[in-house]
């Protein structure tokens, strides 16, 4: 299996397990009297499958794009090769122009 595929599963388990533990904290504490909503009606519980699932989705994605961007300064060593701004420089070449 290919690295980014890995870290791409790793990083979704991650965002789930957080998604969990967010939405138990929403119900233990009664965040907008959630509590009575979920246990107080005959669909709460597909409410709160939603509310689990949509926040692990942003969670996940969250997780991975940071594990992406911080992929980059893993290898800060070959960046100096390039003279220290990352931009390449050359000598200036005259061009001729005609004016008509």
């Amino acid at each position: 299996m290919h690295k980014l595929i890995k870290v791409y599963i790793q990083q979704v388990a991650i965002g789930f397990g957080l998604s969990a533990v967010f939405t138990a904290i929403l119900i233990y504490f009664n965040i907008g009297n959630l509590q009575r909503l979920v246990f107080g009606s005959s669909d709460g519980l597909l409410g709160l499958f939603l509310i689990f699932f949509f926040n692990g989705l942003v969670f996940a994605g969250v997780q991975f794009a940071i594990r992406i961007m911080r992929m980059g300064f893993e290898d800060d060593d070959d960046d100096d090769d390039h003279g220290g701004d990352g931009v390449r420089h050359t000598d200036p070449v005259p061009i001729r122009i005609s004016v008509k």
